[in-house]
């Protein structure tokens, strides 16, 4: 297991170069840039057949800077100037434990000061280059494909707190016995949470363009299938956790040429210390399971990179919008629902056991099912 790209660098090349990445997060960073450039250019393809148009906003140029303006600058460069600093200095405490170095209240204050200092002075420098005597009204055409970077960013911040929320109601005992440490904690995270989080923002902001919603859809569902599957790279590379049940069966003959780890796996090193200490290992990650369980999260990776290939296949032969994402609903439901069925997960006292991500992904399958036949009757 990696649980910080050093770990990862070190095994592949032999070189300890510190670093304060964590591999889960890592990959989820890669996991948001790879779908932005497929919902990039799906939006692209869609404007040019004309499914989707830009649209014309009002935008003022001059004006000279605001309050509004300078507190930010403010804000955001003294919080850089206080971390970064102190990071510099400390660099070891940052690369032990990022996250609670970054949560913390440690930091450089005047750092913090001399950023936020020349933050602002950056600021007032370019307000100089184009301010005007008289402010000016202009229009603006922004096309559907230049959002991306903002839908990006609102479903990301809007994602991670619905995936906390939703892992906080699967997991009440531990948020009631430590609440702000399971609200701030970078661990923790549901997916279904912030897919219907992020999936509510994003529509929100797009209608401020009038982007049509189906389209827009449509053009999302390769893109978070494939997050998904990169996602859990990061899951099974640094061992977070979303592992399955024992599996104690020796490997099949016809698996006989794949790793061992294919098929049954301790996660040694992983990333949130579960298990028995191992021998002779000396740092912040000892730790490996007592006995091999099914690696869930890699089963997830390559089935989600098929089911990706498949939508990217078919997507232009679809042609009645909203079926793409009806799809991609139908699928990641019955991927998720069956991957359930040997992986580690809090139950729910009903129906003799079933688990929060069960109970979404069955809604996800009829949502899809239905969706279709709807989208299908109202067009045909």
């Amino acid at each position: 297991m990696y649980p910080t790209i050093s770990h990862l660098l070190f095994d592949l090349f032999g070189i300890n170069i510190p670093l304060p990445i964590q591999t889960f997060g890592f990959w989820v960073a890669i996991a948001f840039l790879a779908a932005s450039y497929v919902i990039t250019k799906e939006l692209k393809r869609k404007e040019k057949e004309g499914h989707l148009t830009a649209t014309t906003v009002k935008e003022i140029i001059g004006k000279p800077l605001s309050i509004t303006d300078i507190a930010s600058s403010l804000i955001t460069g003294f919080f850089i100037g206080f971390k970064f600093i102190e990071a510099i200095f400390h660099y070891a405490g940052l690369v032990e434990n990022p996250q609670d170095f970054i949560l913390s209240t440690r930091g450089n204050f005047m750092g913090g000061i001399l950023i936020a200092a020349i933050s602002v002075y950056l600021k007032w420098s370019d307000n100089q280059k184009t301010k005007l005597a008289t402010p000016k009204e202009i229009e603006k055409t922004v096309h559907p494909f230049q959002l991306v970077g903002n839908m990006t960013m609102i479903a990301a911040v809007s994602g991670i707190i619905g995936a906390k929320i939703f892992h906080n109601l699967e997991n009440m005992g531990e948020f009631l016995a430590d609440p702000i440490g399971q609200l701030i904690s970078f661990s923790g995270l549901t997916f279904y949470g912030g897919l219907i989080a992020g999936a509510v923002s994003v529509i929100w902001y797009a209608k401020k363009y009038k982007i049509n919603t189906l389209h827009l859809i449509d053009a999302a569902a390769p893109a978070l299938m494939l997050a998904y599957g990169i996602g859990r790279i990061g899951c099974q590379m640094s061992g977070d956790g979303d592992w399955g049940i024992d599996n104690l069966a020796p490997k099949p003959e016809w698996m006989a040429y794949f790793p061992d780890w294919m098929w049954s796996y301790t996660f040694p090193n992983n990333v949130i210390n579960a298990g028995i200490p191992i021998e002779g290992c000396v740092g912040n990650f000892c730790m490996e399971l007592a006995n091999p369980v099914w690696p869930t999260a890699f089963y997830e990776v390559v089935m989600c990179l098929l089911f990706f290939s498949f939508l990217w296949a078919i997507r232009k032969r679809i042609h009645i919008p909203g079926i793409l994402f009806c799809i991609y609903l139908a699928m990641n439901g019955v991927e998720r629902f069956f991957i359930e069925k040997i992986r580690i997960n809090t139950e729910y006292d009903i129906l003799g056991g079933i688990t929060q991500a069960e109970i979404i992904s069955t809604c996800l399958v009829l949502i899809g099912i239905v969706g279709s036949y709807l989208l299908y009757s109202r067009n045909k």
